[in-house]
Parts: C-alpha cells; structure tokens; sequence
C-alpha cells in the first residue's frame, strides 16, 4: 500500500530510485563473490554506494515533489525537471556499473576512446542532473502554508543539498601531477596524493590525505537530514513543553542549517589543504571546535524562548 502510494509522487524518480535499491543486493554480492580489486577498494563497493546515494536521492525529490502537485504551474516544470533528473543519474548508474564490469574506472578515465565517451557521456549527465536539481530547489521556495520550521528545513537541505553537488565539479580538472606525467586520467577526488591509498571502511574516504568526496557527500545529503532533524523536533513536542512552540523549532532548524554550513566549509577547507579527515591540524580543530560552540551557543537561545500566554478577553471568562 505506502509503495504504490509512493510511485505517485514522482513515477520516474521512484522507478529510477527503486531500480538502484534493488542494485544493492547485487552489488554486495559482487564484492563478496568478485576478488577483483580497483583503486584498493573492491571493484563492485562504487557501484553499491552510487546506488545507495542515487537511491535516496530519488525518493527524497519525488517526495518533495509531491509537496508541489497543488500549485499546477510550478508542478509542471518541476515534474520535468524530476523527470531529467531521473534520466541523468540512471545514466550514470549504468556507465558506473558497466565500467566496474569492465575491470576499469569510470570517473576521470580518458585512457581509451570508448573511456574517454563513457566519461563524457557521464559528466554531462551529471551537469544535466545538478541543473535539473537546481531547478527543483527553486520550486521549493513556492510552497505556502507551511510550519516556518518545516519550510526552512527543506529549503535549506535543498539549497545545502544542490551546494555539496557543486562541490564535486572541484574534482574534475586534473591534478598537477596528472599534468607533468599524463596517464590517461584527467581528475581526482584526493588532494594531494594519487587516488588509491589508504581510505575509511566503507566509504574508502582517504585516511592519508584530503578528500573532497567528503564535503561532496555532507552536503548532497543535507537534503535528507535536516528535514529529518525536523521531525525529530515535531516528534519530540508532545513531551519537550518548549519544543511545542513553533518558534524553538524554527530557531533551532536555523542555528542547525549555520552549523552545517559551517561544518560544510571546514570540511572543504580541510580537504583542499590536503589534509585527512581523521588528522586534522590544529587550524581545522579551533575551526571545528568554533562551530560546536557556536551552534551550542545558538541552540541554548533557542531553547530559552518561552511561547507568548495568549492574552484573555473579559473578567469573569466567556
């Protein structure tokens, strides 16, 4: 029942969202049954992190565009901006895919002609996607009647959301190295060290030098956690009395949005230095640590607003 309710938020972002979560399992049994290895990672783990993020993605814009159907002018636009969306990023599931099939790289590799059309074909989907998306986050800001807390925390995850997905443009021009020794490959997500080396599990991210996959990933997915921050709030009210007025809510969904901004930039900042995540100089720790307590600092302030009585009319009551 919520599945066939869900396909009619947004059908070709559902399809697309859908088909990658059912790549998942295939994809986990790849790693598990395939020994190749590429790049020191598991040939089939990009494939199975894109469909998880391609995924989410789908279902979080076809939801959101469900928001818009009321507002026909708007929904027309945005339903084909969804509908482009969805197009892009099933191509670049499938040239992902194929590429790890093929034993080889799918991002940045101009080694051959068809690699070279492969990750043409790829990055003009991905500029196509990112336009659409924009697009899309423009529609938000049409929404009326909504909570201020709930408006804000969608339209700040989708602006964060389309702002992260900018950042992976930064990995597209190839490194100096790349440029003195040309080899084939035009780009790198690591700052400062060949891709490959040692990374997080998992997420592979690098534990040697900077990675601006990073910043990319934490801010793509503001679009779901903020929201979600949301409704914890909305949750909580029933039993938090101050959580009940839907000032505090918005109050804290603002200072939560600067925080992550904040933390948006550290992150970029961090990994354009080249520098790990897990080894942070003393520059980035003052910065993070000014984050925490600035968002601290914005939270208890939030917290300390008292809803309004609402003021009685007469003496004796009614």
């Amino acid at each position: 029942m919520f599945l066939r309710t869900a396909l009619t938020w947004h059908r070709p972002l559902m399809i697309v969202g859908l088909a990658c979560a059912a790549l998942v399992p295939l994809g986990l049994l790849g790693i598990l049954a395939d020994p190749r290895v590429l790049l020191g990672a598991p040939i089939w783990l990009k494939p199975t992190k894109f469909a998880v993020s391609i995924a989410i993605f789908c279902v979080t814009w076809a939801w959101l565009y469900a928001q818009l159907r009321e507002q026909r002018g708007r929904a027309r636009v945005a339903f084909l901006a969804g509908t482009v969306a969805a197009i892009t990023l099933a191509i670049e599931m499938v040239v992902i895919a194929v590429q790890a099939g093929r034993g080889t790289t799918s991002h940045f590799n101009v080694t051959t002609t068809l690699n070279t059309t492969l990750w043409s074909v790829m990055g003009i989907s991905i500029v196509v996607a990112w336009l659409a998306t924009l697009w899309l986050t423009g529609a938000l800001f049409g929404l009326r009647d909504l909570d201020p807390a709930r408006s804000l925390a969608i339209r700040a995850g989708a602006l964060i959301a389309v702002a992260g997905m900018a950042l992976g443009f930064l990995m597209t021009s190839p490194t100096p190295d790349q440029l003195a020794d040309f080899q084939g490959i035009a780009g790198a997500h690591t700052v400062g060290l060949p891709d490959g080396g040692p990374g997080l599990a998992v997420v592979g991210w690098s534990t040697v030098g900077g990675d601006l996959r990073i910043p990319h990933f934490v801010g793509m997915h503001a679009l779901q956690i903020l929201p979600l921050l949301l409704i914890c709030l909305e949750l909580a009210a029933p039993r938090v009395a101050v959580l009940a007025d839907p000032r505090v809510r918005r109050d804290l969904v603002a200072t939560a949005t600067a925080g992550y901004l904040g933390l948006l930039a550290l992150l970029t900042w961090q990994a354009l230095r080249g520098q790990p995540l897990l080894a942070p100089d003393a520059w980035t720790a003052a910065a993070f640590g000014a984050v925490v307590v600035a968002v601290g600092a914005g939270s208890v302030l939030a917290l300390r607003r008292r809803t309004v009585p609402v003021s009685r009319t007469g003496a004796g009551g009614h």
